[in-house]
């Protein structure tokens, strides 16, 4: 072997000894980081925005795996946690789900009971009515020939809103031409008597319509409206 060949060889051990030390710092370096992070776990992630007091489900979700030491200990791990809970504020699209973003879903008080009615969107305050709203229930109803005049009423104010359904096809109950296609439905917690108020209202009004109540009024509160205020004809404009 000449001189040429052996500073070949010697150049070419050189080559697999440097290979050999960057392979062994690179498993230091990875074995450092894996000491550092930890292993991974199972979160969620928010796929698009969710308005406050909508009822939650596995299909607002995405599954993200993350390290566990960087995930904070009210970080949502499991979509059993949401089962019967709705949002406390807005989940925006991307944030991680957490515990403290939301709350069971609003119980019945004693003495109340759960109403749904299908509400038309287009008259129902369409998109900005949600679980945990609050609501005064008007109905219209037609004027008799020689008798009384068209009314509107508030049939029932302050009414709370525990649930808001998907929009549904429906069939036009009074065979109007002009009547609603699809509607709502939406379930409510009420008194006996509001109850009754409201089943009347869907079996025997015209339309039965919501008004969104300002944030701050007491669901279930003392009404402050007058019995002239409860009803309107068109002739107290007069």
């Amino acid at each position: 072997m000449n001189s040429r060949q052996r500073r070949g060889v010697i150049l070419l051990l050189l080559s697999v000894l440097c290979a050999l030390a960057a392979f062994a710092g690179v498993l230091s370096v990875i074995d450092d980081v894996n000491s550092k992070v930890g292993p991974e776990v199972t979160a969620y992630r928010v796929k698009g925005d969710v308005a406050p007091h909508t009822p939650l489900s596995k299909g607002q979700f995405e599954e993200v795996s993350m390290p566990e030491r960087w995930l904070s200990r009210t970080a949502v791990t499991s979509l059993d946690q949401i089962s019967g809970k709705v949002a406390v504020t807005t989940l925006k699209a991307g944030s991680l789900l957490q515990t403290d973003m939301i709350v069971q879903r609003p119980a019945l008080q004693p003495g109340q009971q759960e109403i749904a009615i299908m509400i038309d969107a287009a008259t129902g305050v369409a998109g900005k009515i949600t679980a945990g709203s609050t609501v005064n229930i008007y109905a219209t109803f037609a004027g008799e020939k020689g008798g009384k005049a068209a009314q509107s009423k508030v049939i029932v104010s302050n009414a709370r809103v525990i649930d808001v359904g998907k929009l549904t096809p429906i069939s036009d109950r009074n065979d109007r031409s002009n009547g609603p296609t699809e509607a709502v439905p939406i379930t409510f917690a009420l008194s006996t008597l509001d109850t009754q108020r409201v089943a009347y209202a869907e079996s025997f009004a015209e339309h039965v319509r919501l008004a969104l109540v300002a944030p701050g009024t007491t669901p279930g509160g003392e009404s402050t409206l007058t019995p002239d205020d409860r009803t309107y004809t068109l002739d107290k404009d007069k």
